[in-house]
């Protein structure tokens, strides 16, 4: 907060001009969108011209391009990304002038505080997925939710909505604490996993933090918690906490589970009796782990399982979370946001139990900080397809101090091969493709440009 004196609900108000950094990023322009709707005047700035940003401007959002103290201009706060530091001549400018800062996570909390459920879905992965199961059953219930996701969801075309009913659904990041800023009446945390580890300073640190987002809920709320994840259990260790998982013992779990055509099928009871009947359209045990959250989440709210039945059997996948792009040379092209190890695991041997001939993964890794320290376990998990294409690291926020490269992970895994540029990877893919194989590119970078290029060529 900047050591601002005045909390950012006393500024949320109409009239207020409020200046955004970041302005084009997936939580920030929904943020926009919705302080705008409250009677704000909103402006902004970011470092790209996107899609995004050109929506923003046809809503009459001015954003400029490149990060200036100018582009203030009149401003009455200033929120920023979690990966906007004080060095931005923006945020160094606002300081200067004496100009209230806050992060994002502020506002969205300030936003929460007028909704009677306000359903916050964390954990080191699942996230986005779990967030979007939620969205498309409580769409089901008709409950006309505001929707904030890390990603983007198809059936909203984008990665939120601005509803009118009385539940605000967010995807809740645990980096830099942003959390620890939301106020949830309802709080699920899918698993606490070691990560982030340039904020946190191990998985003690991280499960702590889980704890104290789980201490926000009132007595009135509930959390819910991943019984199978012993992060989970140890961050909401003592609390009244929900449970649901696939081991025994949980109080929502999944009953006669089977796959049909690979994908989960299987019923859903809590507390011992039958609650919903789930056919899901997507793949992997992690999934069903998923959906039993969305339905935990939905049951501690009121709604009925036809809602959950209906809302999972409409849900297809949210965007580049094993998402189909295209077949190329008669191989199947799909694209997946994994950037840690047990999201790599949970990926991998899902997409080795689909039956392709071969599995062949281009993998991007995601900044130096998060190679470097858990660089034994992505190894490790790399070894698993048939052919790993290892594209140099996505720097993110960070500067390469340790002086790693993705041709250190090359080294360690047999045949691995790295390119040190995507057009590179593009070219080594289009070489080995052949029909049968399911290629991946994997990553939360722009990995995902090197399969569409592949794709672009084949014309």
């Amino acid at each position: 907060m900047m050591n601002n004196p005045t909390p950012i609900s006393d500024y949320l108000t109409p009239g207020r001009r409020a200046h955004l950094v970041g302005i084009g990023g997936v939580s920030m322009c929904p943020l926009a969108e919705v302080l705008q709707g409250k009677g704000l005047q909103v402006q902004g700035s970011d470092m790209n011209d996107s899609e995004t940003v050109r929506h923003l401007r046809s809503l009459g959002i001015p954003v400029a391009i490149g990060h200036n103290a100018e582009n203030l201009g009149d401003c009455d706060l200033v929120i920023r990304t979690a990966a906007v530091h004080d060095g931005n001549p923006e945020i160094a400018g606002a300081i200067a002038r004496g100009i209230p800062v806050y992060e994002r996570a502020q506002a969205w909390g300030a936003i929460m505080r007028h909704y009677p459920n306000a359903l916050c879905v964390a954990g080191t992965h699942g996230k986005t997925t779990t967030t979007s199961m939620c969205t498309h059953i409580f769409m089901a219930a008709e409950a006309d939710p505001t929707v904030m996701i890390g990603g983007t969801l198809p059936m909203l075309h984008s990665g939120y909505r601005v509803g009118n009913g009385d539940t605000i659904i967010l995807e809740s990041c645990e980096y830099c604490n942003s959390f620890l800023s939301f106020f949830p009446t309802v709080a699920v945390i899918l698993n606490v996993e070691a990560d982030h580890l340039d904020f946190f300073k191990d998985l003690q640190d991280i499960q702590n933090s889980f704890r104290r987002f789980a201490e926000l809920v009132p007595s009135t709320g509930r959390v819910i918690v991943n019984a199978d994840n012993g992060g989970a259990r140890g961050a909401a260790q003592g609390l009244d906490a929900f449970t649901f998982g696939l081991e025994p013992g949980a109080e929502c779990t999944a009953v006669s589970l089977r796959e049909d055509k690979g994908r989960p099928v299987f019923d859903i009871h809590i507390h011992g009796r039958f609650y919903a009947h789930a056919e899901l359209k997507v793949y992997g045990r992690h999934n069903v782990s998923n959906a039993l959250a969305a339905a935990s989440a939905a049951y501690v709210l009121g709604l009925p399982g036809e809602a959950v039945e209906k809302g999972l059997a409409s849900f297809n996948g949210a965007g580049r979370r094993f998402e189909h792009k295209g077949t190329f040379n008669g191989a199947e092209i799909y694209d997946d946001y994994a950037h840690h190890p047990d999201e790599l695991h949970a990926l991998l041997t899902t997409a080795r139990g689909l039956g392709y001939r071969r599995l062949v993964v281009a993998f991007q890794p995601h900044t130096y900080s998060r190679t470097s320290k858990l660089f034994d376990q992505f190894v490790a998990e790399l070894k698993l397809p048939d052919v790993a294409i290892l594209a140099e690291i996505f720097a993110a926020r960070e500067q390469n101090t340790q002086g790693i490269s993705s041709a250190d992970l090359c080294r360690n895994i047999p045949g691995a091969v790295y390119c040190s540029t995507l057009d590179k990877v593009t070219e080594q893919l289009r070489q080995i493709a052949q029909p049968g194989d399911l290629i991946l590119t994997v990553g939360a970078g722009d990995i995902y440009r090197a399969g569409e290029k592949l794709l672009k060529k084949d014309v």
